[in-house]
């Protein structure tokens, strides 16, 4: 979880301080510890980071830009609330790259690469075993990050990461549901199996079918949780004087 202390080292070695504060709360709204609807004060950031108003007012703008915060003029700034088309998009980009890499993953992998393939998911297997979604969401990332690099595009991650904030604050809402961390483990292993085999038409099957899940999941979630998500038509203003955040779990 992102937090002042880091900040505070970061400016320690001469870090700018808008490109930080924008990566703290930017990390904070995708791990949902500033979750949809979150309210969102400059005075308060500020004290909080030990920073003046002005990184914090950047950084707002620069989230805002990216659809993370919504802004109501004489009603405040809020975390955006998360909206289906949002997710969509990101989905395209992520399984467009993820898809090509995938494509090389399936020529290129070697014993070393199925090794350490076959031990993020055993590390996975222990996190759902010990009911740890935020260390098994760290383990999904290291998986698809690795068999990207197992293809020869180790860089091309951080455009897939960059890509998918819509996409994380939905992911990281699904993962409680029950048995999901167990069905994502089997689309993760089927996946690994096909590139074993030198199946590529398997493996790409399997991959496209696992990075869509969340689109059933977000119904899931959506009907759960109403109030974390945007009206697609008219997304909902926040009443004056709304200060109360919505818990995620």
């Amino acid at each position: 979880m992102a937090s002042s202390s880091g900040l505070h080292a970061a400016r320690a070695r001469g870090g700018n301080a808008r490109q930080l504060v924008h990566e703290l709360l930017r990390a904070r709204i995708v791990g949902l510890e500033l979750p949809p609807g979150a309210p969102l004060s400059e005075n308060e950031l500020a004290a909080e980071l030990g920073v003046s108003r002005t990184p914090v007012r950047e950084s707002l703008i620069l989230l805002a830009e990216e659809g993370l915060v919504d802004v109501y003029p004489q009603l405040g700034t809020f975390v955006s609330r998360i909206r289906e088309r949002d997710i969509a998009s990101a989905q395209f980009v992520r399984e467009a790259l993820e898809s090509a890499a995938l494509r090389d993953s399936v020529e290129r992998t070697d014993e070393r690469d199925l090794l350490e393939l076959r031990a993020l998911l055993a590390a996975q297997a222990d996190a759902e075993r010990r009911a740890d979604p935020e260390t098994f969401f760290r383990l999904d990332e290291e998986f698809h990050a690795r068999l990207m690099a197992a293809g020869g595009h180790p860089e091309a991650w951080s455009f897939v990461q960059h890509a998918k904030a819509h996409l994380d604050r939905a992911r990281r809402l699904s993962l409680p549901l029950e048995h999901q961390l167990a069905l994502l483990i089997r689309q993760h292993t089927d996946v690994v199996d096909a590139v074993e085999r030198r199946d590529a038409a398997g493996a790409d099957a399997a991959l496209r079918g696992h990075l869509r899940q969340v689109f059933a999941d977000v119904e899931t979630v959506r009907t759960q949780h109403p109030e974390l998500f945007a009206d697609e038509d008219a997304p909902p203003r926040p009443r004056r004087g709304q200060r109360k955040r919505p818990t995620a779990g």
